[in-house]
């Protein structure tokens, strides 16, 4: 039980502990509210010691429903957090350095018993603040709760709300799966060849490091499946598809690229957006704008009738528009604000 940790143990150890370090400065969850009066989506976020993003505009919807105001001084957890995450942190590392398999079982059980209470303890303020309702609110519908999921969607009146964990909650995760990688590794070393377990380890870390970072493009389309944020229909037609990442990477995907410029013609302009049309020769490929060229015309027949396609090649244009006689038009025409 005393001997000292695998060299791959230790690296493990001390990346986990590096991750909660960095937690503890970036926000470990956050709360997307959707709804047709806020095109851009709010957002709160959640840090280890304070509240950020769209506050003050969900304390003030929070006010005509009856739902308490949010203010990080009245959370005990926002003090004490940061020094909980920062001493896993210290003894992950520690464990590393100076530790044996004993402190490796142990470290695990804390941490995954921590996990535990942190997302009762989040649960339970959710349930509170959900339920807790001013009976004389301007807005009051008999039985109806404002508890915002735990994780993943739930539509509450007009709003989707999204509760998913943001960069610090995915490096709590990370964390918290190389300290398994560790104690793995303590418990298989001798009923193993260094060798295979050397080449597991790499693979288990390089798989977590890959899986912890999210893709970055666009969302493929799903046909039939996904909905057309403006008209509301089934995307079928993947020809004329289109899709939007607004600057704070909240998708919308159309299914006719008159859809996204009667969405586009309400936002406030944001430079970060991200703009993605299907290149009508290649179904459901999703080539970003600047890359595009369009052509309208009757003869193309989109779904809801804006008769635009684009084309990665000018040449494949010309070749589809010698039985369209369609006209070649300008991006910036399309997209004026």
């Amino acid at each position: 039980m005393n001997a000292r940790l695998s060299t791959y143990s230790v690296i493990s150890l001390i990346l986990a502990g590096l991750s909660l370090c960095i937690s503890i400065f970036v926000p470990i969850w956050r709360i997307d509210l959707d709804a047709p009066q806020y095109p851009e989506g709010l957002r709160l976020l959640i840090h280890a010691n304070k509240l950020g993003g769209d506050v003050e505009i969900v304390n003030g919807l929070n006010h005509y429903i009856g739902m308490k105001t949010l203010h990080a001084e009245e959370f005990i957890e926002f003090t004490v957090l940061p020094y909980i995450i920062g001493f896993f942190a210290l003894l992950s590392i520690i464990t590393g350095l100076r530790g044996n398999k004993k402190w490796v079982f142990t470290l695990l059980g804390l941490f995954v018993l921590f996990g535990i209470l942190a997302m009762y303890d989040f649960w339970s303020w959710e349930y509170e603040y959900g339920h807790n309702l001013d009976p004389n609110a301007a807005i009051v519908v008999p039985g109806m709760a404002y508890q915002p999921p735990l994780i993943g969607f739930k539509q509450l009146l007009n709003f989707g709300a999204y509760s998913i964990p943001d960069i610090g909650g995915w490096l709590f995760i990370l964390a918290g799966l190389l300290m398994v990688v560790a104690s793995y590794l303590e418990f298989k070393k001798n009923k193993f060849p260094s060798g295979t377990v050397a080449k597991v380890t790499v693979f288990m870390v390089i798989s977590l490091l890959f899986g912890a970072c999210g893709p970055s493009g666009p969302e493929p389309i799903e046909v039939h499946k996904d909905l057309c944020h403006h008209c509301k229909m089934n995307i079928a037609d993947t020809r004329f598809a289109a899709e939007l990442i607004t600057g704070k990477g909240r998708v919308y995907k159309f299914d006719d690229v008159l859809c996204l410029q009667a969405y586009v013609s309400d936002l406030v302009a944001d430079p970060k957006a991200e703009v993605y049309i299907c290149d009508y020769a290649d179904p459901g490929h999703l080539t970003p704008l600047d890359s595009l060229v369009f052509v309208q015309g009757d003869a193309i027949q989109s779904p809801m009738r804006g008769n635009i396609a684009a084309f990665r090649d000018e040449k494949q244009l010309q070749e589809y528009n010698e039985v369209w006689k369609g006209i070649q038009i300008d991006r910036g025409i399309i997209f004026a604000q």
